[in-house]
């Protein structure tokens, strides 16, 4: 049999074992659509590439997933690398795979400015598609540990991006949606490209130590399968080495060799109910010696990401400490594939409301990001994600979950945000404690309110650890202390622009401050001091951006001057010397084009591919109006297409330095139709503060519409960004300019 067919009847068997109405048909169906897609396309290694998405798929059935997340795991390449249409997927496979396809794409075709951007939109993205449909990140997650797997076929430079990629936004997330199993396996493949150094030593030693491992393992396991027998407990015991990166990460935080990590073992021991899990910790508390304020009981108080287990550390006969991690067999399950495993007992919609709780942080995230410049969210966001948890109690005794060193400012943001802009004080165990106090698992908190509180502290930002509280308290500066948030911002500013030497009056000449406001993404410096005021923006951060912007402006300057001085400079005796050819004549209009041998003349821009500063533009004589300015890329300027009486017409134009502040350009969206459709994208308009002129749309038929917009812009840039946020709205296919 063909090996690869050979792998899809496994596939279909291994799906089989939990869905034993699997449609075979509707399969096999997707399998062979995948196949002829990918027909004529081949991996890095050579192999067919069809191997990718059937590895992808194997993955997902791993999880336990529904039939269309394994279809659409199947095809999920389709649209981006075979050219397939939504519509094609969704007429042999239905909607529902369609979407979570496009979902799939959505997640990776994305260009950015800078490295924090990009980071952040991805975490934005996957979050949006989270909080839709959270099987689109399973099957980008399975995409991704494939890739990882197979990543020694990619360059050196490939390998290191994707390694540090899969570390910072993959296996935070995984380890948020409780997929330990998976964020194990995605930490030690990144860890391997990472530092190959670090990787080779750890493994080769617990390689020459395996021997001795195994025998530790075999002792300890033994005497818990005996003791379990002799309670009459059905249980089943493991015993592991722990993961290559948890060790790692080890040694490094506390500087220590292998040999002086302890703690290398963990042990698991299965039962089958919740009363028999606080039995058997008595048990293994009575066979072996506890560690003292090693236990935790993450039962009565699951983690964020729905992780059950009771923890205990303890001390064989051996010296040797271990970890020992009792749960159910449901726990288990839970622990291993976090929320795919609510798909494989409750196949279809139910499993899928019943996580709707379960990923309320997912939208509390993407609120809480709304006024955080790149770098701040992927920071915050990481702690977020990735930080040890504290449980503690409100007086009426409900657990509240927060960061490892969370404080009692981060309590009261919890509850409400107008409990902690109105809180005066804490309570913790009934004493008061001052603000910046580090919570302990068990305490008792409560946050002290007044209504004539004045609001939160400028310092509470420093002193809490959650990025939800301090966005709730950056949001109430911004709202409630502009005139203060200004005075402040132009404070720290011109500290930090003294701090590097730079004087004020280098970015107050009106030519200047229009290229250092663009640089730090505002209309005005009154609106940069009120974002550096309430915490939006950091001084450092702005100052950073201007020096840049004013060594990029200096560097012009001393470039002209320099050509200058070449151009006026008489040869220097011997032979003679050409002159130089004197530069072109070049003028600016009001428009901000720069045509070239032309004194006085109109300027009007095309309305058939409207350009914005930044496009590559190209101009037109016309009969008694002037040039007409068009997009490189319009056909109408196509030089294909160009009449042979008209190329004398045809003439060089750029852009010039300090032109319009806005350009009018057009855009054309197609989508499904749905309701909301239009206020989703009025919104997306509004926050990126973009004016439209003009919006209409229409039905097309087959439930999809066409939106045509009118925008007001200032370049190119901006209005990639416009487009790359209507592009992450639910249900849009296409966003494209007029013309072009």
């Amino acid at each position: 049999m063909d090996p690869i067919l050979e792998r899809y009847y496994a596939l279909e068997n291994k799906i089989k074992s939990y869905n034993p109405a699997l449609d075979t048909k509707r399969l096999f169906a997707a399998f062979q659509f995948a196949d002829a897609a990918h027909n004529l396309q081949t991996r890095k290694d050579g192999s067919p590439y069809v191997t990718h998405p059937l590895s992808v798929a194997e993955i997902v059935a791993e999880m336990g997933l529904d039939i269309d997340s394994i279809i659409a795991a199947l095809l999920h390449d389709c649209i981006e690398d075979a050219g397939i249409t939504h519509e094609e997927i969704a007429k042999s496979f239905g909607p529902v795979v369609a979407d979570l396809v496009e979902g799939v794409t959505k997640l990776t075709r994305v260009v950015y400015t800078s490295k924090e951007e990009e980071q952040m939109e991805n975490l934005r993205k996957m979050l949006m598609a989270m909080a839709k449909d959270i099987r689109v990140i399973l099957i980008k997650i399975a995409d991704r540990l494939h890739n990882m797997r197979t990543l020694k076929y990619q360059s050196a430079r490939k390998q290191k991006e994707k390694a540090l990629e899969t570390m910072e936004i993959y296996a935070p997330i995984a380890h948020r949606l409780g997929m330990q199993k998976i964020k194990w396996e995605l930490e030690d493949l990144s860890l391997q490209y990472l530092d190959p150094i670090g990787y080779a030593e750890i493994s080769t030693e617990l390689a020459q130590r395996s021997t001795e491992h195994e025998k530790f393992l075999e002792s300890i396991r033994s005497q818990i399968e005996a003791r379990m027998e002799e309670e009459h407990v059905h249980s089943q015991v493991y015993g592991r080495v722990k993961h290559i990166y948890s060790i790692y990460r080890k040694m490094y935080s506390q500087n220590k060799t292998l040999s002086e990590v302890y703690d290398l073992y963990a042990f698991r021991v299965i039962v089958d109910n919740i009363p028999d899990c606080y039995n058997v910790l008595g048990y293994l508390h009575d066979l072996f010696k506890p560690v003292l304020g090693r236990f935790k009981d993450y039962i009565a108080m699951p983690k964020p990401n729905m992780y059950q287990s009771l923890h205990t550390t303890v001390i064989g006969r051996e010296g040797i400490p271990f970890e020992v991690q009792i749960r159910t067999w449901d726990m288990h399950h839970t622990a291993e594939y976090g929320i795919a495993a609510h798909w494989k007992y409750k196949q279809g919609l139910e499993g899928r409301l019943g996580t709707e709780e379960k990923l309320e942080w997912v939208r509390r995230l993407l609120e809480n990001q709304q006024d955080t410049d790149a770098e701040e969210f992927v920071r915050t966001l990481k702690i977020d994600m990735f930080a040890d948890e504290v449980f503690v109690f409100t007086p009426k005794g409900d657990v509240i979950n927060l960061p490892a060193g969370a404080t009692p400012i981060d309590f009261a943001y919890t509850i409400h945000s107008e409990v902690g802009n109105r809180m005066v004080g804490a309570k913790v165990n009934n004493r008061i404690v001052t603000f910046d106090y580090v919570l302990q698992n068990g305490d008792i908190v409560e946050a002290v309110t007044s209504k004539s509180a004045h609001g939160p502290s400028r310092d509470w930002i420093n002193i809490a650890k959650s990025n939800e509280a301090r966005n709730k308290i950056k949001q109430w500066f911004k709202r409630e202390r502009r005139e203060e948030n200004i005075a402040h911002g132009k404070l720290s500013f011109e500290s930090e622009l003294k701090r590097n030497n730079i004087p004020i009056s280098a970015i107050t000449p009106e030519d200047v401050l229009s290229q250092v406001l663009k640089k730090v993404a505002f209309g005005s410096l009154e609106e940069m001091y009120a974002a550096i005021g309430y915490g939006g923006l950091t001084s450092q951060k702005a100052v950073n951006r201007i020096r840049e912007e004013l060594g990029r402006l200096n560097r012009l300057h001393n470039e002209k001057a320099a050509a200058e001085k070449l151009a006026q400079a008489a040869p220097q005796g011997g032979a003679a010397v050409t002159p130089p050819i004197p530069p072109r004549k070049m003028r600016t209009s009001e428009s901000g084009i720069v045509v070239e041998g032309l004194d006085n003349f109109l300027v009007k821009f095309a309305k058939c591919c409207t350009p914005v500063p930044g496009d590559k533009i190209v101009g037109f004589i016309t009969r008694g109006y002037g040039v007409s300015v068009h997009r490189a890329d319009c056909p109408n300027a196509d030089p294909a297409k160009r009449k042979p009486e008209e190329l004398g017409r045809w003439i060089d134009v750029s852009w010039a330095e300090g032109g319009k502040d806005v350009y009018h350009t057009s855009l054309q969206i197609t989508a499904k139709n749905r309701d909301g459709l239009v206020m989703d994208i009025a919104t997306i308009l509004s926050t990126a503060k973009v004016k439209v002129p003009s919006l209409s749309a229409h039905e097309v038929g087959e439930g999809f519409a066409v939106i045509s917009i009118v925008l007001e812009i200032q370049d190119v840039e901006q209005l990639d960004t416009v487009m790359r946020k209507l592009n992450q709205i639910q249900s849009v296919i296409e966003v494209k300019r007029a013309g072009g």
